[in-house]
């Protein structure tokens, strides 16, 4: 491990979770409400350690391979809690039961059905956000807010998953200020739908990435995604 890189990564960790807390506190909220995924797309696994032992605990990729082959790289040397928050595949679910924490980006009832077909075969429970499209925008990823009743209604065909909450990606904007109604109407959206399906525990919102997450945090996020601010710029 290169100590200058290492160094670097532990210095940019600081200030982006100060930055959190700060956030935090002016939002009324506490820091502990919000947790860090420190997105390491296009790192390599001597970049995760660093922030792993600079405090780090939580990580988040986006690929399947790149996430298995890190995870196998990295065992015995961390223990970390994996996400997987980029666009997912039915045929890749196989990988993942057992080995993630939390899939953020369930954005279809056809790959539900398949973590649910892979959780049972496995014995196993495994946690997952929805993906909403908040924004309408045909680029976007995510399930409209208006299938989400219809689909909890029929939650229990789903015994082998647990829905911890919702998880969106704003438009890029020059201005964050603007991603804030978004954010705000996934908050109020996961309000909603915890009184009206009787769930508690959807509590998570997994909202803001670099750009943004401060306007994420002051509309109720839970989980921030955040790689370039602690990394650097990635290489293709």
């Amino acid at each position: 491990m290169n100590p200058d890189r290492s160094e670097a990564i532990g210095r940019k960790l600081e200030e982006v979770s100060q930055s959190i807390r700060t956030a935090a506190r002016r939002s009324g909220r506490t820091p502990e409400e919000v947790r860090l995924v420190a997105v390491t797309k296009n790192f390599p696994a001597e970049d995760i350690e660093a922030a792993f032992l600079h405090g780090q605990r939580v990580f988040g990729e986006n690929r399947v391979q790149e996430l298995v082959t890190k995870v196998a790289e990295l065992a015995g040397r961390i223990d970390c809690e994996w996400h997987m928050i980029g666009t997912l595949q039915t045929n890749k679910i196989k990988y993942l039961a057992g080995l993630v924490s939390l899939i953020h980006s369930v954005d279809s009832q056809r790959l539900l059905e398949a973590i649910q077909r892979r959780a049972e075969r496995m014995d196993m429970v495994q946690n997952i956000l929805l993906q909403v499209n908040v924004s309408g925008e045909g680029t976007k990823h995510g399930f409209q807010p208006s299938d989400l009743d219809a689909l909890l209604e029929g939650r229990d065909r789903y015994a082998n998953i647990r829905i911890c909450g919702l998880m969106t990606m704003a438009p890029f904007y020059d201005d964050p200020e603007r991603a804030r109604p978004v954010f705000a109407g996934l908050r109020n959206l996961r309000d909603q739908l915890s009184v009206r399906h009787a769930m508690p525990e959807l509590i998570e919102l997994s909202m803001g990435m670099t750009g943004d997450y401060k306007q994420a945090i002051a509309e109720g996020a839970t989980l921030v995604r955040i790689g370039s601010a602690i990394f650097g710029q990635r290489t293709p």
